[in-house]
């Protein structure tokens, strides 16, 4: 009997359906299903006041400090030798006694028997050059492949002042055409608040980059040049993705109250921004990759230049792609007409929509106050059959 009163008690607990406690989503998870409301648009001018602070140190970088321009494009002097036991300051100690000229770096490049000593200074003489190849010699007895000491194991190359001249003025042009074909790809594939907003992302992305070089005086490269390319390339694509799905949600936003083009535009940042911080992720791994073998494995100085830029540039692409291409845009459409008045239009039917409902929840309380008790009757008690025993409760008169 007991079990029986058991078992139907747990039917009738389930039977009555009560929901178990819906466990909140971990911010993670939100994030990753586009439902975090982050609110990156609503926060534009935050995003504005961060970026306009990061410009002028960047400006002010380039001005007063400016760049570290490589011997490819300031032209000069590069010695090389086959690396063994030197020491990098030593050697640079013996070609300033030389030459009477501090090299511009001085570094050891290349891993085992490959290791090699590179010292890069302004254009030399060639009686420099010799003078500094006697000196190193005298000093270290520099050995060639085949293990014997010899001079012409110091190697030595030039590049002119105007070679280097060319390499610059080819890349500024590089960069103006990147620039010109960005301009026309967007302009073509995206509406036009939506070009204007990526270009003026990507001209950002530029600077701060530049900034990032100049501030640490890291050396200007046509390995970096070609990095540059590559990270303003990967933020463009990232940006017109996140433009895509901000196109997508704002077909017919005019058509509606239900939300502004602010709104929908910031819901496309939600449900895009994991897929851009895996990418990001994803692309990262191998550059951090390629900068270890570069660096630590062969010292190949062009592979850790290529990595570096890269590495720099997808990180300052998240922040662009999400923090700032959107909230230009969406500043650039509310500046139109037509959705100022379409922003009105929402925030009143949206005040109307709360005024109804509290008038509605005011007639439910006046309804409730106004019903009336239905008098409930008493059921009689039998009490095994005792008809006196216990009566109603009820007066009756007569009695």
């Amino acid at each position: 009997m007991s079990s029986t009163k058991a078992t139907s008690t747990h039917t009738s607990t389930d039977a009555a359906g009560t929901a178990a406690p819906v466990k909140a989503k971990r911010s993670a998870e939100t994030l990753y299903d586009g439902s975090g409301a982050i609110d990156f648009v609503g926060r534009r001018k935050l995003w504005y006041g961060i970026t306009f602070v990061l410009v002028v140190i960047s400006l002010l970088a380039m001005l007063l400090r400016g760049f570290n321009m490589g011997i490819d494009f300031e032209g000069g002097t590069k010695m090389t030798m086959p690396a063994g036991d030197l020491v990098a300051e030593q050697v640079e100690e013996t070609f300033v006694d030389a030459t009477g000229v501090t090299p511009e770096l001085t570094q050891i490049v290349g891993a085992g028997d490959t290791r090699t000593l590179e010292i890069n200074s302004e254009h030399l003489s060639q009686e420099q050059i010799d003078a500094a190849r006697q000196a190193i010699f005298d000093e270290y007895q520099i050995e060639d492949h085949n293990g014997e000491p010899s001079a012409d194991a110091i190697g030595d190359s030039t590049v002119s002042e105007s070679w280097g001249s060319t390499i610059t003025n080819r890349m500024l042009l590089a960069m103006a055409v990147f620039l010109v074909a960005a301009a026309v790809y967007v302009a073509v594939r995206l509406q036009r608040e939506m070009a204007a907003a990526a270009m003026a992302a990507l001209i950002v992305d530029g600077v701060l980059i530049a900034g990032i070089y100049a501030l640490f005086g890291l050396e200007i490269t046509p390995a970096m040049i070609i990095g540059l390319l590559t990270v303003l390339t990967f933020s463009l694509y990232d940006t017109v993705i996140v433009f895509d799905k901000v196109r997508e949600n704002t077909s017919g936003v005019l058509d509606s109250r239900r939300s502004t083009y602010a709104e929908e535009a910031n819901l496309a940042v939600n449900q895009t921004v994991m897929r851009s911080i895996s990418t990001s992720v994803i692309s990262a791994l191998p550059i951090v990759a390629l900068m270890i073998v570069a660096v630590w494995m062969l010292g190949v100085g062009t592979l850790k230049d290529l990595a570096l830029i890269q590495l720099i540039g997808v990180i300052e692409g998240i922040f662009s792609s999400l923090f700032l291409a959107t909230p230009l845009l969406v500043s650039l459409v509310n500046r139109k007409k037509k959705y100022k008045e379409h922003n009105a239009a929402v925030e009143r039917y949206r005040a109307r929509g709360a005024g109804e409902l509290e008038d509605e929840a005011a007639e439910e309380v006046v309804h409730e106050k106004r019903q009336v008790a239905t008098p409930v009757r008493r059921a009689e008690v039998s009490a095994d059959g005792a008809d006196g025993a216990t009566g109603s409760a009820t007066w009756r008169p007569g009695r």
